[in-house]
């Protein structure tokens, strides 16, 4: 039998992220040698990549950078997912997240398949063959304003950031621009503006208020207004500016963000998996 201890097996799943059975196998056949086990396992793990397209990787992280851009400040947010989160809180995967920043940062990267091509593309494809999960780059935002503010929420405490959020705004609005950043992360609004909300959208709302209320017996003088009144609620729930505001909700966002002088130009909010 090979000649290692726990703390062996711990050290190699810290530095790999492979799961327990596959380090002591590793070790097995490397009868013992450490550097030779995280060898087999990462061939092992590139070998295993192509089985492992199918799965899927609903776990991971959010990561982000704020850059000085002329004009102000551009912000990029990032996906990162992993299958498990085992391999999410792994500090080699957490490394992983601020490569994959850094390289849509270099590149200019707004889709992930354009991270094929840099030298993330080959890390990418080491991390998942070394912690044998499938490990995508799942999406990338981008902002851009006078200032960028940022709010990264831990979902779990164990795990790094699962909710990200940047916020674009002049320089008068960005002394409110955590909150509004911390209420996107809470409320996660679809649009910023009713005027963002696509027109083909708007009538669809409009359509089901209108034939809900006809199911519903409603008097027709009477539809009008109540389908415009369904639908101004359509836009108060997914419209950033008309959400009630978490920390006063007797105010909306838009009402806050107008009191502070300034203006919100743009945010992106990711969730891990949704």
């Amino acid at each position: 039998m090979a000649n290692y201890t726990a703390a062996d097996i711990k050290e190699i799943r810290e530095a790999t992220g492979a799961g327990m059975l596959d380090v002591k196998k590793a070790l097995d056949e490397a009868e013992g040698d450490k550097a030779k086990a995280v060898e087999l396992i990462r061939v092992k793990g590139l070998k295993g990549i192509a089985k492992r397209e199918g799965r899927a990787a609903s776990e991971g992280l959010v990561a982000f950078a704020v850059r000085e851009v002329e004009g102000g400040q551009q912000g990029i947010l990032v996906e990162l997912n992993s299958e498990t989160d085992f391999v999410a809180k792994n500090d080699k995967f957490v490394a992983l997240g601020d490569e994959a920043v850094a390289a849509a940062v270099e590149s200019g990267a707004t889709e992930p398949e354009q991270l094929a091509d840099t030298p993330f593309g080959e890390a990418l494809t080491t991390a998942g063959a070394t912690m044998g999960e499938k490990i995508v780059v799942r999406r990338i935002g981008r902002v851009q304003g006078e200032v960028v503010t940022s709010y990264m929420h831990r979902t779990n405490k164990d795990l790094p950031p699962q909710v990200g959020v940047l916020v674009a705004t002049d320089a008068a609005a960005a002394e409110v621009a955590r909150d509004v950043a911390m209420h996107i992360a809470a409320f996660s609004p679809l649009y910023l503006s009713r005027e963002e909300v696509p027109a083909d959208l708007v009538e669809n709302e409009r359509r089901i208020a209108e034939e809900t209320a006809k199911n519903e017996g409603k008097p027709e003088k009477a539809l009008p207004k109540i389908v415009e009144g369904r639908l101004n609620g359509f836009f108060k729930e997914n419209v950033l500016l008309e959400q009630a505001f978490a920390k006063d909700p007797k105010q909306t966002v838009g009402k806050v963000v107008e009191a502070s002088g300034g203006t919100l130009t743009g945010f992106v909010r990711f969730r891990v998996g949704n």
